[in-house]
């Protein structure tokens, strides 16, 4: 289910799309204000976010900022503004569409399938461990504070378990997709370059784990809350 973090000071909004939203299968994640959602994000893993513009503490354009500095997910701007100044300001923050009120839901839903969409094509790249990002094309993972550089062979066989998440490989089988059909090297290659992946995310066994099947391989988890 992917959920969608609900950024609104006005309980009102939050309850009629909390509603909305859940009718049409996904999570909902309320914030009253900018702190709350910074709160939120950081205890949780969201797939959007909606994000009102006014809002005490903080605002929605500087949380629009945090957010797109910290996390790659989409994010709507929701507000009863409409001079194109204010509209320019949310984009330049990075949010990626705009709805003003009153808006029919119709349409908010409308905008959000059309970002998951946009998304999903341009996350091809990208593998999501909730906090950590595998970024493939730039051989970078990063938990929205820091960027872990890792040694291109262990990138290659965490990229290749976490592109499919709880589904097992046989050490022969990532051999062949990580160091190639040619390898002349022992299958415990595998097993070597696995320690040392999960000593290097011990800190991040909340997000993901990689399981052993003895005797035929490995797979990755993601933990669910």
């Amino acid at each position: 289910m992917r959920k969608l973090l609900v950024a609104d000071d006005d309980p009102n909004i939050r309850m009629l799309l909390k509603h909305v939203l859940t009718s049409h299968g996904y999570g909902v994640i309320e914030a009253m204000d900018g702190e709350d959602a910074i709160d939120q994000l950081k205890e949780s893993t969201v797939d959007l976010a909606i994000v009102d513009v006014m809002m005490p503490n903080i605002d929605g354009l500087e949380l629009c900022q945090y957010i797109r500095e910290t996390y790659d997910i989409p994010i709507i701007l929701l507000t009863a503004r409409q001079q194109l100044s204010d509209k320019e300001q949310g984009y330049l923050r990075g949010t990626d569409d705009y709805v003003t009120k009153p808006f029919e839901p119709e349409e908010l839903l409308f905008r959000i399938t059309a970002l998951f969409r946009r998304y999903s094509i341009a996350s091809d790249d990208k593998i999501r461990l909730n906090r950590l990002m595998i970024d493939r094309k730039n051989y970078e993972i990063t938990d929205g504070q820091q960027v872990l550089l890792l040694p291109v062979k262990e990138f290659e066989l965490l990229s290749q378990l976490a592109q499919y998440p709880g589904r097992l490989f046989s050490r022969s089988e990532l051999i062949e997709l990580v160091w190639g059909a040619d390898y002349e090297g022992d299958e415990r290659t595998v097993d070597v370059h696995i320690k040392r992946l999960r000593e290097r995310f011990l800190d991040y066994q909340e997000d993901f784990i990689i399981r052993t099947v003895r005797g035929i391989g490995y797979k990755v988890e993601v933990i669910t809350s």
